[in-house]
């Protein structure tokens, strides 16, 4: 008996064998567990912003199996040149699953974001974790965070809206730029805020940006910069709460496909100069305005404009110069193909007396693609030309 154990035929059967039964019982393990998925082993929650670089997965979190049942995993690791989790596993008879086997697009061997330029997004597809690389267009839409609530000796600074979470509480006496935040908003108007608000009244002290058209997570005000840049947070500065906002654009082409010119002309009975000013105030808030598609856009807002004597506007004076501006950007608008903007009227006086020239105006962009408002003026007093444009990116 012991010698026919020691035939190499006999023996290699009797490998097999076991090998077959190891394959058997790992089979049927596998079958009461089932595989682990691929957002039980993210660094952060699917559809949050990723650029390259960026730790995307979580190795404590990925599920050990017996190496027993499982030695082709060995395999796997060597290829991932996961040296020590190899030795790990032979030394205590357990291995990590090879992360090949639940992650892949632009996610590497070590669980890093790579391949892709500019911002990402955590993503599932099928069974695997994977980061999608940014689409040539991103845009979400300016939306209140940090919002400041008046208490009866203070202010509370909450984060997601009045009744979000509590970050801290402010004294009355203890109001200045270094305890509450003052990106958007300075502490005079706070301060003028504060002193004419009743107690739970509340102002938006910081931005977000959420509903993104490729369906990524809401990207909080500290990450803003870090993922899109310095520019869009000026961009955010410049437009009123709910703007659409391009939060990136990759290599594009910009074409200008429709383009207007009005002149001042001449009344000196409201003031040339003044008018001459608020017609470049007027294309200073629309210039380089982006609307991204099926969506609409104000102006800047926080432009200003000179008032002109006039006694038939309420409070006796009105922002003239903004209609020949106006007509331009209307001008504009029609011959590219897009409806009138709300706030803008045909005929000679495009603006009413009581709008505001940019929030009080909005551009719907009724196309499939995006568009940036171009507007600058030229000469100077009643000979100011005002120009427009609508420019197609793609």
């Amino acid at each position: 008996m012991r010698r026919s154990l020691l035939n190499p035929i006999l023996a290699f059967g009797v490998l097999i064998i076991l090998m077959m039964g190891f394959i058997y019982i790992g089979d049927t393990i596998e079958g009461y567990f089932p595989p682990q998925k691929p957002e039980e082993i993210t660094a952060m929650s699917i559809g949050d912003t990723v650029v390259s670089g960026m730790k995307v997965v979580d190795d404590t979190k990925i599920r050990k199996v017996p190496v027993l049942y499982n030695f082709e995993y060995l395999k796997n690791l060597l290829q991932e040149e996961k040296y020590l989790q190899i030795i790990n596993g032979l030394l205590t008879g357990s291995v990590e699953t090879p992360l090949a086997k639940l992650a892949s697009g632009s996610i590497s061997a070590q669980g890093v974001a790579h391949g892709f330029e500019g911002p990402g997004f955590l993503s599932v597809q099928g069974q695997q974790l994977v980061v999608n690389p940014p689409q040539t267009f991103v845009w979400g839409y300016k939306t209140g965070y940090t919002v400041g609530v008046k208490t009866k000796d203070g202010l509370e600074i909450r984060e997601g809206g009045k009744s979000g979470e509590l970050v801290k509480t402010v004294s009355s006496s203890d109001i200045k730029n270094e305890t509450i935040p003052h990106e958007y908003v300075t502490i005079t108007t706070f301060k003028k805020w504060y002193n004419r608000s009743d107690v739970g009244d509340y102002i938006n002290l910081d931005y977000s940006l959420t509903g993104f058209n490729d369906g990524r997570n809401q990207v909080p005000p500290s990450q803003i910069k870090t993922f899109f840049g310095e520019s869009v947070v000026t961009y955010m500065k410049n437009y009123p709460s709910g703007s659409p906002v391009m939060a990136y654009m990759g290599p594009h082409s910009e074409n200008v496909t429709a383009s207007s010119a009005e002149s001042l002309g001449s009344h000196p009975e409201y003031g040339d100069a003044a008018r001459a000013y608020n017609a470049m105030q007027f294309a200073r808030a629309w210039n380089g305005t982006i609307i991204p598609p099926k969506t609409g856009s104000n102006g800047k807002e926080n432009i200003g404009f000179d008032p002109c004597p006039d006694p038939n506007a309420t409070g006796g004076s009105a922002v003239h110069g903004v209609c020949p501006a106006g007509r331009s950007l209307r001008g504009a608008t029609a011959a590219a193909g897009l409806p009138l903007p709300s706030g803008i009227r045909w005929g000679e006086l495009s603006i009413a007396y009581d709008t505001s020239p940019t929030v009080g105006v909005k551009v719907y962009n009724n196309h499939n693609y995006p568009i940036k408002l171009v507007m600058w003026t030229e000469g100077s007093g009643a000979g100011l030309v005002i120009n427009s444009r609508v420019v197609k990116l793609s």
